[in-house]
């Protein structure tokens, strides 16, 4: 694999006694869209927590844009862009203020023309962006830190339930925005509930169960990308004939 991708290998992440994560193995190439589904508890967000160096790993082997993030935290941070479920922005803020302050302590810059295109993007309306974000909805909010993922031009793109609080429109959109992205050779690892919108737009799905990767499936070339009546029943823990 390229040096711009994602390697996870053998990982193990305790809580306490638990292994939350127990020997899970997956990678994401430059250009490739990876989907991790998984039911609550199964390790998915602890997962993207072990590659941002956020959680320490007792097992195993991460590299991110080739990077170890037990040994150099500040250098993934620079190379991957992490969109949370539930984003954090300063109400009293406006979108634009939040964008350009968030940049700033990733040591990067934006010119306005390249604010409003990244808005655009993701549909948010021109006069939103000079408006505080404490009066937005979360599918808006959401928009917000999409627009400044997009601005972080990372290698790597981590996504926690991105389409949460989104409309079907609106998903629509973003699902549009990460085959674009793909297009650029960024590697994208999107942990999420939505198994077709997964199916739509992935080029490998990954189910994780007990900490595990239980199955993995790529994309097809013609036809159904994926047989989505096998990936509910592996997703949902059911034996699959």
């Amino acid at each position: 694999m390229e040096p711009s991708g994602l390697i996870i290998d053998d990982l193990v992440v305790l809580r306490g006694e638990r292994r939350v994560v127990d020997g899970a193995s997956l990678c994401v190439a430059p250009g490739e869209i990876y989907a991790l589904l998984g039911g609550n508890g199964t390790g998915k967000s602890t997962t993207l927590f072990a590659i941002l160096g956020l959680l320490p790993r007792a097992g195993g082997r991460i590299t991110v844009a080739g990077f170890d993030p037990a040994k150099a935290p500040e250098a993934v941070r620079r190379e991957a862009a992490y969109l949370p479920e539930n984003v954090a922005l300063y109400d009293h803020l406006s979108a634009i203020e939040n964008v350009r302050y968030f940049l700033g302590l990733a040591g990067e810059t934006r010119t306005r023309a390249e604010l409003d295109q990244a808005f655009d993007a993701v549909k948010l309306e021109p006069a939103a962006g000079a408006r505080r974000v404490g009066g937005f909805s979360k599918g808006m909010r959401q928009k917000t830190a999409i627009a400044l993922a997009l601005l972080r031009r990372t290698p790597v793109l981590l996504l926690d339930e991105p389409t949460s609080g989104l409309d079907p429109a609106a998903a629509s959109d973003f699902h549009d925005l990460l085959i674009d992205l793909r297009r650029r050779g960024v590697a994208i690892l999107m942990v999420t509930h939505d198994l077709f919108g997964a199916a739509d737009t992935a080029d490998r799905i990954g189910v994780l169960r007990d900490g595990r990767l239980a199955q993995e499936w790529m994309a097809a070339a013609q036809g159904a990308r994926f047989d989505v009546q096998a990936l509910h029943q592996s997703y949902a823990g059911l034996s699959v004939p």
